[in-house]
């Protein structure tokens, strides 16, 4: 009885060690085939990550895509996203505000590498200020990308080569992208080069495509527009006959319908551009499955967008 039981034990023993060790050795399997988890602050940066790393990682962005960041409001959850993250990716050029100081700790600003003279600045309140729109510069969005890319395959070195084959490629893109973008505007004719906007966020635009831009609203997209800058506004639509106005998706369209009013009464109509899919994005991508949810996208959507109403 006592070497039967004895007989028993060691059979328990030795399940149990060899259970242990197979639990052991699926934990580290389970370990080494767990996604990396990448915290970004923007659906921009999410679609850089996704573009070089594809399914290889798990991305969350903290403001989600179709949110203005401007009014964006940090929620407790936002602390774990970062805290849990094992690669933090954010703009920087103030663009995060009151969040710069928590993510200055612990993450990674793509604009680390831009040159001060590369970087825009614009009038606030009278004060000169940087200019965190770098996006529609596609050249220092190439920059960007190659920060990513550095990131990516620092946190996932055995992918090295991978990652970075998918960033030339995307380079590729991106550099078609920006003559597509180059030859359609150039067919617009000169005098009708205006883009009149809310806010103002398209003066790498307008440096990188000789496309001179006019936002009443000026920085925040939360402002209310004065009667000085809307009049102003208004004047120069009627004096260089702007047949188009643009809304923005992060936007409130009621005050570009405003300005139409004002135009007319000035003795010129200009038309608003808006509604769903007739908007432009400054500030975010759309959500998956939508007009604009990929940097490419929403770049050529505003491109069509602007060259179907200013031609």
């Amino acid at each position: 009885m006592i070497k039967k039981l004895v007989s028993m034990a060691l059979v328990c023993v030795v399940f149990f060690t060899l259970t242990a060790c197979k639990g052991s050795e699926d934990a580290k399997t389970n370990s080494k085939d767990e996604k990396k988890n990448i915290a970004v602050t923007t659906s921009f940066l999410a679609d850089m990550v996704e573009q070089i790393a594809g399914d290889k990682v798990s991305v969350k962005s903290i403001v989600p895509a179709g949110d203005d960041p401007h009014l964006y409001v940090a929620k407790p959850d936002d602390v774990n996203t970062i805290k849990n993250s094992d690669l933090l990716l954010y703009h920087g050029l103030h663009f995060e505000g009151k969040m710069q100081e928590i993510l200055e700790k612990k993450g990674v600003a793509v604009t680390k590498n831009f040159k001060k003279e590369e970087v825009g600045k614009m009038q606030d309140d009278g004060k000169q200020i940087i200019d965190p729109h770098f996006w529609f510069d596609i050249e220092l969005y190439k920059k960007a990308v190659d920060v990513v890319n550095e990131e990516l395959s620092k946190l996932i070195p055995e992918s090295k080569v991978e990652f970075m084959k998918k960033t030339e490629e995307y380079k590729a893109k991106l550099d078609k992208l920006n003559q597509d973008n180059k030859k359609k505007l150039e067919e617009i004719p000169e005098k009708h080069r205006f883009l009149v906007t809310p806010h103002d966020a398209f003066n790498y635009f307008a440096r990188s495509y000789k496309i001179k831009v006019v936002a009443p609203q000026g920085v925040s997209t939360d402002s209310e527009i004065s009667n000085k800058d809307i009049d102003k506004t208004a004047d120069l639509i009627v004096k260089n006959k702007i047949k188009a106005i643009f809304s923005e998706s992060t936007t409130n369209p009621e005050r570009m319908k405003k300005l139409q009013e004002i135009v007319k009464s000035k003795g010129f109509e200009t038309k608003v551009v808006s509604g769903e899919g007739k908007e432009l994005f400054s500030d975010s991508l759309a959500p998956k499955g939508k007009i604009g949810s990929t940097f490419i996208d929403m770049y050529q959507h505003n491109i069509n967008l602007i060259y179907n109403n200013l031609k």
